[in-house]
């Protein structure tokens, strides 16, 4: 059970070592190889292996060298005058930073850190490719502006430096960027992919787990192979035989924004209200995302409500994300949701059922 998390421990470091879709790796080989490697945008679901195919292609590249990580806290100064913190993962030959943590100041961390980027030289002189690489994590939640920045910066230092998109979603992301990416799209994988998988890694764990129990982890984990991995060490520690009969685990805050759900649910008044948003904010000081709990939440509701207000439900949702995006305080958002699904729900009961 040493040497980390199962998720970090088992993490592929070479394309050669990935399972899920071969052809894309050897695809992203010839990229690297290539002398004219272009800017690209990695696109899939959550737990699909954006970041390690990422990862594993900058060591193509550039070799082991890549994996010699410094962290740092790099404080930038906005026109306005305000200063703004942002941590930076680098090496010599790459820059990763995720500008979206800034909120609405992300157009200067783009613009300020790739421009310093792109004005200095590669210190290895023996390197293969002469340019840096910018690695831009949660590139759909880029606000407008730092895309239009980004956009002109990619124009200015191509020849000094290739940016790398990682994103869940291209939609959100502006079609002059995504014109001037390789698109490379990394699919969930398959169930039977999953399985397999954990079966390896509890066999190098020498963790007696029954076929069953990995199956059931596979098909409940929502094809996010990091979520699956984390359920199989934590279902392994919490019981060292995990047979059959031993309930899949969830993570707790999971189990919490179910028990939430089922607190709307039961009642809709403001003293229940109140009691949610409390529920709310808890999750949020755990550092759960905001977008995580207000998805799973809408779901948990869908599951549990008449056929006829499944539609309003993801309607709310949906709305809630969009103000969600454009705002700063998040409880109030999601509390809005809550109390939007409650008069709702309220009225359904009233009107339908007599209630």
């Amino acid at each position: 059970m040493s040497g980390g998390l199962w998720v970090d421990k088992y993490r592929p470091r070479s394309l050669d070592k990935l399972d899920h879709v071969p052809q894309l790796s050897q695809r992203l080989k010839q990229l690297a190889a290539s002398e004219d490697f272009p800017h690209l945008l990695f696109y899939g679901p959550s737990g699909a292996g954006k970041k390690t195919r990422i990862v594993a292609t900058m060591r193509e590249i550039y070799g082991p060298g890549v994996e010699k990580l410094k962290i740092d806290q790099r404080v930038t100064t906005t026109p306005s005058g305000r200063k703004v913190d942002v941590s930076i993962v680098s090496s010599n030959y790459h820059l990763e930073l995720t500008p979206s943590d800034v909120g609405v100041f992300d157009r200067v961390i783009v613009q300020e850190l790739i421009k310093e980027v792109a004005q200095t030289q590669q210190v290895d002189s023996n390197a293969k490719h002469k340019f840096k690489v910018v690695v831009l994590n949660e590139a759909d939640y880029l606000s407008r502006e730092a895309q239009q920045a980004l956009r002109r910066t990619m124009e200015k230092y191509t020849s000094n430096v290739r940016i790398i998109l990682c994103a869940n979603s291209t939609s959100k992301i502006i079609a002059p960027i995504r014109s001037r990416c390789l698109l490379i799209r990394v699919p969930a994988p398959e169930i039977t992919e999953i399985a397999n998988t954990l079966t390896k890694i509890a066999k190098k764990e020498a963790a007696s787990v029954q076929p069953d129990y990995i199956q059931r982890i596979a098909e409940k984990c929502g094809r996010n192979l990091r979520k699956a991995i984390l359920m199989l060490e934590m279902g392994v520690a919490e019981g060292a035989q995990t047979s059959q009969s031993k309930d899949v685990p969830f993570f707790d805050w999971e189990v919490f924004i179910k028990a939430t759900a089922r607190e709307i649910i039961s009642e809709q008044t403001p003293q229940k209200l109140l009691q949610v948003r409390q529920r709310l904010y808890e999750l949020l000081t755990k550092c759960i995302p905001a977008e995580i709990i207000l998805k799973t939440l809408a779901f948990e509701l869908a599951h549990m409500v008449d056929g006829e207000l499944k539609p309003d439900v993801i309607a709310m949702a949906a709305f809630a994300e969009h103000r969600l995006r454009q705002g700063n305080k998040a409880i109030f958002h999601l509390e809005g949701f809550v109390a939007r699904f409650m008069a709702t729900y309220k009225s359904f009961l009233i009107q339908v059922l007599g209630v």
